[in-house]
């Protein structure tokens, strides 16, 4: 019986060192979901200098397909709170009139994501980094509620930013993005072609921005079985 439970005890031993050597063999995930908070900007036509001038809060929810140690797809749900006072304006609107405004944007978009080192942690033969900037573009669209009123227009996300892996499955980013918004009803009907020029697709149109830190967890891992990537 003693000799029994010895050999239980190190086939068991056996199994779970095996079974840790598998588990931190997998270093590599598919998928990817997080979330981030921070603040938010407007340029338009209530705001054409100071970008933060009057911040608001800016948060989103997102998911990544990651391709490689380089690149990834991510689609991301954002809302921002953006507000503006042509009071603060050094030039005077038409008929020396005055405008304020407050909006919630709310944005869904896809972005490539392309890191500038290979990002990530364990086999070392590969030369990861456990941080990286990175940078990313995307299409969209930009979903504005402003004094009652709703209105959507095709945008355009910009961003950079850096990662952190502090661990295999968890990422903490910092992120600057511009959103090109290309319509001109951010900041509500009354700022719509404030100055009598008809918008176009890349004239007289509204920008805001977000800074956010987020977090993300890894999840899917390509190969648990073997040492090569899928």
């Amino acid at each position: 019986m003693s000799k029994s439970l010895r050999v239980l005890g190190l086939s068991v031993a056996s199994c779970m060192s095996l079974w840790a050597v598998g588990n931190d063999n997998t270093d590599v995930y598919r998928f990817d979901i997080g979330a981030g908070l921070g603040m938010s900007g407007y340029l338009g036509e209530a705001n054409s200098s100071y970008l933060y001038q009057h911040p608001g809060l800016a948060g989103y929810v997102s998911g990544r397909y990651i391709f490689n140690e380089r690149t990834a797809l991510r689609a991301q749900l954002g809302l921002a709170g953006l507000s503006g006072n042509s009071a603060d304006l050094d030039n005077v609107l038409p008929g020396m009139a005055s405008y304020s405004f407050n909006a919630l944007a709310t944005s869904f978009d896809v972005r490539g994501e392309f890191n500038f080192l290979p990002y990530g942690i364990g086999e070392t033969y590969r030369r990861l980094n456990r941080i990286t900037p990175y940078m990313a573009a995307g299409v969209g669209v930009t979903m504005s509620s402003c004094d009652g009123k709703t209105a959507a227009a095709f945008s355009i996300p910009l961003a950079f930013g850096v990662k952190y892996k502090p661990a295999k499955r968890v990422n903490i980013t910092a992120e600057f993005a511009m959103v090109k918004v290309f319509g001109d009803k951010l900041d509500g009907e009354t700022l719509d072609d404030l100055y009598g020029i008809e918008s176009s697709f890349i004239k007289n149109t509204d920008w805001y921005s977000t800074l956010t830190v987020g977090v993300s967890y890894e999840f899917g891992p390509r190969c648990v079985a073997c040492n090569r990537l899928d």
